[in-house]
Formats: structure tokens, C-alpha cells, sequence
């Protein structure tokens, strides 16, 4: 196992800058997933670490020691890629012992090496499979025990699962996150999907234009976000924005008025950034409305909306709103049926209203 540490990493390629000077340090044993959309720098920071992109700028550690220019093959480390990588010639045994091919190791602990990791994921009952033969999700398995094997310092994941359907997308999340509570090894995991990263991190990283916007834990970037995009990126669905103004510690919806009411200050008293006439917007949580009656003081906030289109879920059902300028997302029991046109009230506590200023999008409150 080994600990991480990105300083000022910059990755230029020719005069465009896609990484800006970003720092980071993942401690041994620690699961970090980088989030963010496709472009925004995550995939080529997790290859710099891993060796296969130069770096422009700025100290790479593994394990303490400076990695900038020493090869891949010696930083000891493992990476899975998107698309398995595994040879289609090779059975199970062969692509699971390929990485050791190469090593000093006795023969016999070669094998009982591919055993061991195979034991581990399963894949016993395949060892003498091609790939072809295998489910995609066994073949997903196999690149990750072909990464095992070699008992790498770290495991570098760069969207493993984003082949895969729904279903075992979700099945190989709990088998990455089992396999990283019985070994402890570092792992960074790069995805486009939250929920991915909610699920597996012990701290995500979310990405932006080659810029690192905030890193927490799963659920400190849930309920405390630092600006509206990881407000939006973080949570399904995701959280609702609506327009406001300051105006003597409330909130002024403007067109909205008529449908959303608040009971008084919502600003906490003595926090900065509440000057009348300033522009915000109010973040509100699909999955932290909940139905209202009339004048329901238990709520700092009202909104009052038509319903669009109902989307059950089983045991919750989320009900598109629409406002006089704009619509909400809101959940609501899953007892009732919901249809066009019925009208409904939600509150929102003030513990769980988000303010964020319009022009910077960062948080307020």
C-alpha cells in the first residue's frame, strides 16, 4: 500500500492546459474517486499517475518517493481500463497470470498466486474460459484480478463499469468495494457518475475544467456542496435551482412569488453576504421536500406547483412541478397516485435550504 501525493500537476498538451495545477494527497489505503463530466481532466490526472501521460508540471509521489519520469512498469502499481484490456487468445488463467510471466517468482508460486486472486473474485469455475466464453462482467473481474496478482502498491480504475448494463454495474460496485475492505489498498477510481462515486469513495474529488471544485466526503459533498455545479453533479435526482433576491434577510422569488413563500428570515443571523438587493439562488433537494399543509410552520419554506408528470419508484415517487417561471423535482409517498395537473405543496426546512450566490455560484448558506 502506498500513499499519493499530486503537487501543482499541470498536463499541457502543446498551448491548451488541461490540468491546472492541481494538489492532492490520498493516504494509504484510501479510496478516492475523481467525478466530473467527459473533458474535464480526471481520466489524464489517473494517467499521469499511472505513468502512461508525461507530466508538465508540478511533483508526483507514490509511497514518498518522486515518480515524475520513472516508467510505469516501475511505479508498482495496477491499473483496469474501460474496455478490460484482456487478451481474447488467453483463457482465464493465462490473462489473470500475465503480469507475473515476467517475475522471478517460482512457478509454483505463480499459481498458487492465480489461484488465490481467482478464489477471491470468483472466477474459479473459469480459469480454463477465453473471454469470449464469459459474461461482461467475469471479464471485468478478469482484468481486475490480472491487476491483483502482482499485489500492486495501489489500483488505479479508469470507468471500469461504464460497459456494463445497470444491473451489474451495480453488482460489480459492491464487489470493488468488498475487495477493497479485505485487502486495504489505495484505490483512485475515475467515473463520470455520481452514483458510483457515492457508493464506493471514502472521498471524492470533483473535477471541472481541468480544476479540482471540492473534495469531502460522499456525504459532507451531499449536504455541504461548495458551489452550484457540485450542488447539481452531486444527488439524484439533482438539486433544484430557483432564483431569488435578498431582501431584509428573506428571499424575494420574484415571478415565483406566488408559489413559493417563506416564513421569515431564512439568512442566519450575522452571515455575510446578505445585502438587499443581491442576487442568489436557492438549492432545494428533491429528497428533502416534503408534503405541506397550508400554513405548516415545521417549514422555513412553501412551494406551491402544478404537477407535470410523476415518476414512481416503488417505494418513492418523484413528481415534476411546474412553477409560474420555471418546475421543481419533489418526492413524494409512493401511496398516492399522482396525475397532470394536481396541484401540491411541499415545504423545506431551513436547515436544508442551500444559498449560493448567482454571479460567483458559490454557497452562502
Amino acid at each position: 500500500m502506498a500513499s499519493i501525493e499530486l503537487q501543482k500537476i499541470v498536463k499541457k498538451y502543446g498551448a491548451a492546459t488541461v490540468v491546472h495545477g492541481i494538489d492532492l494527497t490520498i493516504a494509504d489505503g484510501e479510496f478516492v474517486v475523481f467525478v466530473g463530466p467527459s473533458g474535464c481532466g480526471k481520466s489524464t490526472t489517473l494517467r499521469m499517475i499511472a505513468g502512461l501521460e508525461d507530466i508538465s508540471g508540478g511533483t508526483l509521489r507514490i509511497g514518498g518517493d518522486v515518480v515524475n519520469h520513472r516508467e510505469p512498469k516501475h511505479r508498482n502499481i495496477a491499473m483496469v481500463f474501460q474496455n478490460y484490456a484482456i487478451y481474447p487468445h488467453l483463457t482465464v488463467r493465462q490473462n489473470i497470470g500475465f503480469g507475473l510471466y515476467t517475475s522471478k517468482l517460482p512457478k509454483a508460486d505463480k499459481d498458487k498466486r492465480i489461484l488465490e486472486t481467482a478464489h477471491l473474485l470468483g472466477l474459479e469455475p473459469y480459469l480454463d474460459r477465453r473471454p469470449a466464453a464469459l459474461s461482461g462482467g467475469q471479464r471485468q473481474r478478469v482484468a481486475i484480478g490480472r491487476a491483483m496478482v502482482r499485489s500492486p502498491q495501489a489500483f488505479l480504475f479508469d470507468e471500469p463499469l461504464s460497459n456494463l448494463d445497470a444491473q451489474l454495474r451495480g453488482q460489480m460496485r459492491l464487489e470493488i468495494k468488498q475487495l477493497h475492505q479485505r485487502l486495504g489498498t489505495t484505490i483512485v477510481f475515475v467515473t463520470h457518475d455520481q452514483v458510483e462515486a457515492m457508493s464506493l469513495a471514502d472521498r471524492i474529488v470533483v473535477m471541472r475544467d481541468g480544476r479540482i471544485l471540492q473534495v469531502g466526503a460522499p456525504m459532507e459533498l451531499y449536504n455541504r456542496p461548495a458551489d452550484i455545479f457540485t450542488a447539481r453533479f452531486i444527488g439524484s435526482p439533482e438539486m433544484n435551482m430557483v432564483d431569488a433576491t435578498v431582501r431584509g434577510g428573506a428571499l424575494d422569488f420574484g415571478a415565483n412569488a406566488a408559489a413559493l413563500r417563506s416564513f421569515g428570515p431564512v439568512w442566519p443571523e450575522g452571515l455575510s453576504g446578505a445585502e438587499d438587493g443581491r442576487p442568489v439562488v436557492v438549492g432545494l433537494r428533491p429528497q428533502e421536500l416534503t408534503l405541506a399543509g397550508p400554513d405548516d410552520e415545521r417549514h422555513a419554506l412553501l412551494i406551491e406547483g402544478t404537477v407535470r408528470v410523476a415518476e414512481p419508484h416503488g417505494s418513492e415517487t418523484f413528481v415534476l412541478m411546474d412553477l409560474q417561471n420555471g418546475a421543481i423535482v419533489a418526492r413524494a409517498p409512493s401511496e398516492t397516485v399522482y396525475r397532470p395537473g394536481d396541484k401540491l405543496r411541499f415545504g423545506a426546512r431551513e436547515e436544508n435550504i442551500r444559498i449560493f450566490d448567482a454571479a460567483t455560484e458559490k454557497r452562502l448558506h
